[in-house]
């Protein structure tokens, strides 16, 4: 699809660690404003055109033999029933092969992209562990974006549904006071972001020494975002008898230190076949001198096979200003972006889910941990500040074995 000859700064912060009931350095955190983030990611740097340019390299997808079905891991009946009613017979290969360990109360290590079946991987165990001790089980899940935090949320209550099990969410964006009376209900899962469960920690609402279990999800997404010092002050402000479970797509050195640190005696269990990226068709769109970018935005998004788009823009005002724009021309357009409440953010991801607009304009941050299916195409309107961030944006597209196109606008 040769897009490219048809047209010619972040967050820094600072945050005291709170105390911990371990003992052991490396405990700090940072507190900053409504976001959080920077890592030791390098910024600044020009990228080369040619990175936005490569052919899809789709893997033929190997026949997995699943060794169970959901009936033989030995649930109980009331999360049996739900499973049963949610259509949950077979299960993908991350869940085959993870829930059986979990559910001895294993440590887990699943390497495994976003899409596989890793949510039910983590919860249907844990779900099981907290009906089984229902005064003494509280089970802290740790995301790294309110999006993912909600989503684990949704599929928890499918889960969960005509038991006693209690949940909340600690998310960033919204009202604590809700969600401190809420801990005073002892939810059986608190399921969260960094900034938030640390804030709710230094108010002393979550008491960490009762946590049996402890997921984080998205493991290198979280570190990369900046959050290793709150991820280790909350982890070591636990108790060490604890089941941990841990789902990361790669596996840097820092997360490997996480692990060595904050695992014991882990499997790991890997169903990582391919690079997210393989299944996206990459290329430019080159904005010759006196091209209007917008009128060139406009044309490609005329094409029919442009079905549900994300576009990617660099700032907070620029993204706002082109889905009202884009909105004026007559497209199905809205946005997403960090100056918008926890709320609107959620309907507007919900509206996109649901068809009644074809375009969603986010920046980076607000994009992060979105899984939303039908995604045809990632259009980057502004270029990213770094190739991670690019392979992020356009890891969007082409899930769940199918293709997906990614086009840059270049100066």
């Amino acid at each position: 699809m040769p897009y490219s000859q048809a047209r010619g700064s972040r967050r820094t912060n600072s945050r005291p660690s709170f105390s911990s009931n371990r003992g052991g350095g490396g405990g700090g955190g940072y507190r900053g404003g409504g976001s959080r983030g920077g890592g030791n990611r390098n910024r600044g740097k020009s990228i080369d055109p040619r990175m936005f340019v490569k052919k899809a390299r789709p893997v033929e997808e190997v026949v997995y033999d699943t060794t169970n079905q959901f009936a033989d891991f030995g649930f109980g009946p009331e999360l049996s029933k739900n499973l049963e009613g949610l259509g949950y017979i077979t299960p993908t290969p991350i869940q085959d092969q993870a829930i059986p360990h979990a559910m001895t109360g294993r440590d887990v290590l699943g390497i495994a992209n976003t899409g596989t079946g890793k949510t039910a991987a983590f919860l249907l165990p844990l779900i099981e562990h907290v009906l089984a001790n229902p005064k003494t089980a509280t089970v802290l899940i740790i995301a790294p974006v309110r999006e993912l935090a909600q989503q684990i949320e949704a599929e928890l209550a499918g889960f969960v549904k005509g038991t006693r099990i209690g949940y909340m969410s600690a998310i960033g964006g919204t009202p604590i006071g809700p969600q401190l009376r809420k801990l005073d209900q002892t939810p059986h899962f608190i399921i969260g972001t960094p900034g938030r469960i640390t804030d709710l920690i230094e108010r002393r609402a979550i008491p960490l020494r009762h946590i049996s279990a402890v997921v984080l999800d998205e493991v290198d997404r979280m570190l990369d975002m900046g959050f290793v010092d709150d991820v280790r002050a909350i982890l070591q402000a636990m108790p060490e008898e604890k089941q941990s479970l841990f789902f990361s797509a790669t596996m840097s050195p820092e997360v490997s230190r996480l692990i060595d640190t904050f695992m014991n005696d882990h499997i790991t269990i890997s169903v990582k076949t391919q690079e997210t990226s393989d299944n996206v068709e990459q290329d430019i769109v080159r904005v010759g001198y006196g091209m209007e970018k917008m009128d060139l935005l406009h044309d490609l998004l005329l094409k029919p096979e442009i079905e549900k788009v994300l576009v990617f823009g660099e700032t907070k005002f620029g993204v706002e200003r082109l889905a009202k724009e884009l909105s004026t021309r007559g497209f199905k357009a809205d946005a997403i972006h960090g100056n918008k409440s926890q709320g609107q953010r959620s309907r507007t991801i919900e509206g996109f889910k649901r068809g009644d607009y074809s375009i969603l304009v986010a920046t980076d941050v607000a994009a992060r941990g979105l899984d939303i299916k039908g995604i045809t195409h990632v259009i980057n309107y502004d270029l990213p500040q770094t190739y991670e961030d690019y392979t992020h944006r356009i890891g969007r597209t082409g899930r769940a074995g199918k293709m997906g196109y990614s086009l840059t606008f270049v100066g």
